[in-house]
């Protein structure tokens, strides 16, 4: 039977599954094959339809679990005296969701008002399942009081099966006016649980951003019009403010991620918002009350304000009514906001004790490598030596954003490359202050500097100072000069420029390594259950054998570099020797050119896809191989065939990959899709800066 941890919590609103969601997270990211269960189901006012954690949960991850037992049948066999049967029930539930598993998180039932058997079922399923328990709470004078009946509450004959203590919440505000205290109240609370016999599994900082709510369920949840939609589905309202007073008082209020309410006839307040959405201010939206709206032409004078994504509601209850009701909403995560979901995933799982975790677990094995994990390990590797990562394209507002999380993290020293007044501009415009810490260099300082040092890195091609000046009002050509000249480890480009503007400069500046025949390219790709990794899918367009040997060879190294063991599958229309003709035996030398130059690497091919990533097809077409059915490294045979596979599995199977890398320069350059994420850019620059730190 799989190790279990059954989570259950000191009462109503101290996020038990939100925390259970965050600790599968947690221990995924350390590769423990974990699964979830939720036994018994409780609903939500407003739920409808399934159990929420086994939605999540199924959503979320790759963990298949089985729906709970409602909970009108538990209590109908809890008064009938048929507790037996229903913990029988449980078991056979428990054991179908722990099948391939090493470790379960169970989410217990919330002790309410309304379900004063929770916690007496609580205990039966920890005894049931041979489950160690740990405690949700939040930071409240009591705390120490709960901890003690939780103990209590589950005793057994070998001691207590309580081994610890997760605080929820930690530093919210009672109230606006009373800060100070609630901090302070927090850290005695803290100091009282880490006193406790359990362990003090993590303290977990509330975030307002993470109770931010989608204007869209602003909207349904007031049964609101929307005048215009805009980025209805994807604004997020972090703050609510009600503009009562005239326009010179309420300035301040004008902030990223606020929803603003007053009355639609104010049309002074109206025109003050859209200025400030002019202005690059994201605002969350307008909501417009007592049934009023701006005149015709108001609305045309801010026309172009609302073309900006800004949305507008309107409701017939005035201004402080409808400010009230919202005060009142629910506060769970809509039961569809995956988006905010995995943030807060990821935010319970960065304040959990990883190591404590890890070594409860007792896991005996090669920790499998999920892309929590991938991405996770990461991070932590960049951390481990803060590298100098150049971005040229500071202006970006993406960028800025991606080099302030990465500067914060402590993932690189990022040097953004811009106008000073105008990075810090579209950073207030993006709600970001910037890291003290952060370099921003302005082009136009330095330019002159790197002259010199280009004619003589390109001397034997002519060139000239009067085209050297001009090369190098490109600020990527700027930024590999830096790297060039050692004096930034890495460079991250292509936000806003193509992979060849970004590529070029680097040919010409940085040049190969000795023992690369040329530079090629590689995606992780993040697959529900692993991450593989597919070349070339961005540079070289037709390779020949010896290139195409290169490329798996250069691919195994950075597969090893990031804690995979590459298994090598050279893609061809056929596998073995069933097919003949150019390209197949193309493929089929630059494997026997791989085995012979590196045999220390597990190689097959050539083979088909399905063959190569499927068990079950693998072991048919090729029941000898060491690859079939097992490759994680997936080499193409021409840049047609990668870079439409890529794509293909990354919009059609909705797989994050990372990438792509590019491997074979002396010193690191990545390119990024011009659809990059603030995400994608982020784990682009702790892949710059691993890479950065190999190369030294």
């Amino acid at each position: 039977m799989s190790h279990a941890f059954l989570l259950v919590s000191t009462g109503a609103g101290s996020g038990l599954t939100t925390v259970s969601l965050g600790l599968v997270r947690a221990l995924d990211r350390l590769g423990i094959r974990t699964g979830f269960y939720k036994p018994i189901a409780q609903l939500h006012d407003g739920d409808t339809g399934l159990e929420r954690s086994t939605q999540l949960i199924e959503h979320m991850t790759d963990i298949t679990t089985p729906q709970p037992i409602s909970i009108k049948r538990a209590i109908s066999l809890l008064g009938s005296g048929q507790e037996e049967m229903l913990m029988e029930e449980v078991i056979a539930l428990y054991k179908k969701s722990a099948r391939h598993t090493d470790t379960m998180i169970i989410e217990g039932l919330v002790a309410d008002g309304h379900a004063g058997y929770a916690t007496h079922l609580n205990t039966a399923i920890a005894r049931a399942l041979d489950a160690e328990v740990i405690l949700v709470g939040t930071p409240e004078e009591e705390i120490d009081a709960y901890i003690d009946i939780a103990a209590n509450a589950f005793k057994d004959d070998n001691g207590t099966a309580l081994i610890g203590v997760i605080l929820n919440k930690v530093g919210m505000k009672l109230n606006a006016g009373n800060r100070s205290v609630q901090t302070l109240f927090s850290e005695e609370a803290c100091r009282k649980v880490s006193k406790k016999n359990f362990h003090f599994i993590g303290a977990i900082s509330y975030r307002n951003a993470l109770n931010s709510t989608r204007m869209s369920d602003i909207a349904s949840y007031l049964n609101a019009k929307v005048l215009f939609e805009g980025e209805l589905n994807t604004r997020r309202a972090r703050h609510i403010e009600l503009c009562a007073r005239t326009v010179e008082n309420t300035l301040s209020v004008y902030q990223p991620h606020t929803l603003l309410i007053f009355p639609g006839d104010r049309d002074d307040v109206f025109i003050a918002a859209c200025m400030a959405a002019l202005n690059g201010v994201p605002l969350a939206g307008i909501l417009l009350t007592s049934n009023y709206q701006p005149n015709d032409q108001v609305m045309k004078l801010c026309a172009q304000a609302i073309q900006t994504g800004l949305p507008i509601l309107q409701v017939e209850l005035g201004s402080y009514q409808t400010a009230t009701k919202l005060a009142e909403r629910p506060r769970e995560v809509p039961i569809d906001d995956y988006e905010l979901v995995d943030d807060v995933m990821n935010h319970v799982a960065n304040y959990l004790d990883a190591n404590w975790l890890k070594e409860r677990c007792a896991i005996e094995r090669k920790p499998r490598l999920s892309p929590a994990a991938f991405r996770y390990q990461l991070l932590q590797q960049s951390q481990e030596k803060r590298h100098r990562i150049v971005l040229p394209e500071g202006e970006e507002p993406r960028t800025i954003k991606a080099a302030d999380q990465c500067q914060r993290r402590g993932i690189a020293d990022c040097i953004l490359l811009g106008s000073p007044e105008k990075i810090h501009h579209v950073a207030a415009s993006q709600g970001v202050k910037l890291a003290e810490s952060i370099t921003i260099i302005d082009p136009s300082d330095v330019r002159h500097r790197y002259i010199q040092p280009m004619i003589k890195l390109r001397q034997h091609k002519g060139l000239t100072q009067a085209a050297a000046e001009d090369q190098l009002h490109g600020r990527v050509v700027l930024g590999t000069m830096m790297l060039a000249l050692d004096e930034v480890d890495g460079l991250v480009s292509g936000a806003l420029h193509t992979t060849a503007n970004t590529v070029r400069p680097a040919f010409q500046l940085i040049g190969t390594n000795a023992d690369a025949k040329l530079v090629s390219s590689v995606f992780f790709m993040c697959l529900p259950d692993q991450v593989v990794v597919y070349a070339d899918c961005a540079i070289n367009p037709d390779p020949n054998t010896e290139e195409l040997a290169d490329i798996a060879i250069q691919s195994a190294d950075s597969t090893k570099r990031f804690g995979i063991e590459p298994r090598i599958a050279m893609i061809s229309y056929s596998t073995g020797e069933s097919g003949t003709g150019s390209d197949v035996e193309k493929v089929r030398a630059a494997t026997a050119l791989v085995r012979e130059l590196r045999p220390d690497l597990i190689v097959d091919g050539p083979m088909q896809y399905d063959a190569a990533a499927n068990a079950a097809v693998g072991k048919s077409k090729a029941p000898d191989s060491l690859v079939a059915g097992k490759a994680n490294v997936f080499v193409f045979p021409d840049l047609n065939t990668g870079n439409t596979t890529y794509k293909a599995v990354q919009r059609n199977a909705h797989v994050v990959s990372i990438g792509p890398m590019l491997q074979g320069l002396k010193k690191p350059v990545n390119d990024l899709s011009r659809g990059a994420s603030v995400e994608d850019i982020v784990y682009t620059i702790a892949l710059t800066a691993i890479q950065a730190g190999s190369s030294k």
